[in-house]
């Protein structure tokens, strides 16, 4: 017998020697070859541990699969040791899928009726692990016959036992509902532990399970007060706490039964009291029995006072280092933050303070709670507190806190300017090429320098910022608007501002275009820089940049031969979308002879009528004319028309 208990060991010393992988599949492949022969003979003394050496090569990942019926002859065999090694392959080489498992339902069978209690620990270790729904179903009433057992050993791996079949099986559960409820008079935490498991199994598949256990309530509180309230006992004490996964189990089955229950849920809110009050919070144990205590009394129908209790819990908890605790608090606090937001609030302070905590899911779960509790009432410190996160936060938390961002201050803004200003900072922020509402924009009274130099490498918020100057120059010469801090703004300060986009090298060809359309515009609502706007038009007339090019020799035309054309751009155009639509495949031109009737005009009357065509999106156009002498029919085409052009046509 000695010099098979040193075989393992030999085995392990020369796999762990093995300098290489192939050298390693060397070693593993001779003892494999070996094991084999040796399952092959009759008479083998030394089958548990070439088993035992299969099983861990099993471990290390190479396939041990022929050791199957081995495992099968083992378990039947009279012998303890045998036993257990054959249980043991059962429950790693084994499961419900394969047909092998099937071979040992008989063996499991007679040892869950063997006299040695360990023998029938084995059996029932191996149900638990890996029984199929047809072993389940065989072998219900040998374990419903075991959970009546005087033995507490055997009854707390009997009801572990049943909580497997009830997963594999629902409708076994009727069968184990009065052994259960009998288990938790026992004494044994072991046994109760497993009664308590198997009780919350049994409630969360069945409702009409779920109203006999509220019966159990005061019993169950009594048990929970015994251990919250019991001195010092070596056999269960962990870090100064009285049991604490009996405890946690307990509360778990609490607050399955009180919920949505008022009757249960009275008859448990002292004890929830005490929980909460007497448990040590300096230790992680405490902190696990405090979390679901607090879980509880959230979930089930609790007084007032006892909630804001839980929820100061988990102030509490915000406090701690332990980065996991500040997690799973901020996790329950959102979670309550609309039915208990008054609560919450009195943590405002350590929640957003957790905004710079080092850990990215910390940081996150803050900025979602932070956003949550914004309201009308804070949301000027909130938002101070927001946008200096934002200022600092990681890429991936940007678009979410921007968005979170402006949805707080379109639902709260104390004023229409105080929202535009914090959209507007928000922008230039995230240098982010994501649009603002033109509407908004159109109410802005800002300095133009700051529109368009805030953030120059954001061509959405510079093309923005251009249009509206633009559109509404008018307004900011007026200078009646609101402002925090007055500044008035001069037709210079305009142009200026238009001017360095123009000139500026992060510009881009777009931008440049929006930048010399509202220096048009601007043509018609200034007065004393009409030739500056000119001499800046006619630069751009010979630009390298085609786009460019063009706009510029159309606008020169509109001051040379059409200036009273020109004001007619003074009337504001349709609010400007920087992700706007996918542009029309075609334009429809319908024209009216001043007299007011369609064209063509009837009749041998010249009649000349001038078109405005805008064209935004640049799709190429085709005009038609007919002439009325020859009969002729004239396609010609209109390419690429930059904002609009015009047309004498005479028919």
């Amino acid at each position: 017998m000695t010099s098979h208990t040193h075989i393992p060991t030999q085995m392990i010393r020369a796999i762990r020697s093995a300098r290489t992988q192939c050298e390693e599949r060397g070693v593993i492949q001779r003892e494999c070859a070996a094991i084999r022969a040796q399952f092959r003979q009759a008479d083998n003394g030394g089958r548990s541990h070439n088993l035992a050496k299969l099983l861990y090569v099993h471990m290390l990942g190479y396939p041990a699969h022929f050791g199957q019926m081995e495992c099968v002859r083992m378990i039947a065999s009279p012998r303890y040791s045998e036993k257990r090694v054959g249980y043991l392959g059962a429950m790693m080489l084994l499961d419900e899928k394969q047909d092998a498992s099937l071979l040992i339902t008989n063996s499991i069978k007679n040892d869950l009726a063997h006299s040695n209690q360990y023998v029938q620990s084995l059996a029932l270790c191996t149900l638990a692990c890996m029984g199929s729904a047809e072993m389940c179903r065989d072998l219900a009433p040998e374990i419903d016959r075991l959970l009546r057992a005087s033995n507490s050993y055997i009854k707390k791996k009997a009801a572990l036992c049943a909580v497997h079949i009830v997963r594999k099986v629902h409708e076994l559960g009727e069968l184990f509902a009065p052994a259960a409820r009998s288990l938790l008079s026992e004494k044994n935490h072991g046994v109760l532990h497993g009664a308590v498991v198997l009780i919350i199994e049994l409630c969360e598949r069945n409702p009409e399970t779920l109203e006999r256990f509220r019966k159990t309530v005061p019993d169950l509180v009594q048990i929970m007060k015994g251990l919250v309230l019991s001195g010092y006992s070596p056999e269960h004490d962990v870090a100064g706490i009285s049991d604490p996964f009996l405890q946690v189990r307990i509360l778990r089955l609490l607050r399955i039964l009180g919920r949505n229950n008022e009757g249960a849920s009275d008859a448990m809110n002292d004890l929830l009291a005490q929980v909460a009050t007497n448990t040590d919070s300096t230790k992680t144990v405490g902190n696990a029995v405090l979390y679901e205590t607090v879980l509880t009394v959230l979930d089930i129908k609790s007084e007032s006072g006892l909630r804001v209790l839980a929820v100061n819990i988990l102030g509490r908890f915000l406090l701690n280092n332990d980065r996991n605790i500040r997690y799973i608090a901020m996790t329950s606090l959102q979670k309550i933050v609309g039915t208990d937001h008054n609560a919450v609030q009195r943590h405002r302070g350590t929640i957003v303070d957790c905004l710079k905590d080092q850990d990215a899911s910390v940081k996150r779960r803050a900025l979602e709670l932070s956003l949550a509790l914004v309201s009308a009432s804070n949301i000027r410190s909130m938002m101070k507190e927001l946008l200096l996160f934002l200022s600092s936060c990681p890429p991936e938390l940007r678009a979410h806190a921007a968005s979170g961002i402006f949805n707080a201050a379109e639902r709260y803004a104390p004023s229409q300017r105080w929202h535009i200003d914090t959209m507007l900072h928000v922008l230039i922020t995230v240098n982010t090429d994501r649009a603002t509402r033109p509407a908004a924009l159109s109410h802005m009274g800002f300095s133009p320098s700051r529109l368009t130099s805030g953030c120059p490498s954001a061509q959405s918020l510079v093309q923005v910022a251009c249009w509206c100057i633009g559109e509404y120059g008018d307004l900011l010469l007026r200078g009646d608007c609101q402002e925090t801090e007055p500044v008035q703004v001069t037709e210079d300060d305009a142009l200026d501002a238009l001017e360095t986009v123009l000139q500026s090298h992060m510009s881009s060809p777009a931008t440049r275009g929006f930048a010399l359309t509202a220096t048009m515009k601007l043509s018609t609502r200034i007065t004393d820089n009409v030739d500056r706007i000119r001499s800046i038009v006619s630069i751009y007339g010979s630009c390298i940049d085609v786009e460019l090019q063009q706009r510029a020799v159309e606008y020169n035309a509109l001051f040379k031969k059409y200036d009273h054309m020109r004001y007619a751009m003074k009337k504001s155009t349709c609010p400007l979308y920087l992700i706007s639509p996918p542009p029309p495949q075609s334009v429809q031109l319908h024209m009216k002879a001043p007299s007011g009737d369609s064209l063509p005009a009837r009749g041998t009357a010249k009649v000349t009528q001038m078109v405005v065509l805008n064209n935004p999106n640049k799709v190429g156009l085709t005009h038609t004319h007919t002439h009325t002498q020859k009969g002729e029919h004239y396609l010609n085409p209109t390419n690429h028309l930059p904002m609009s052009r015009c047309y004498h046509n005479r028919l």
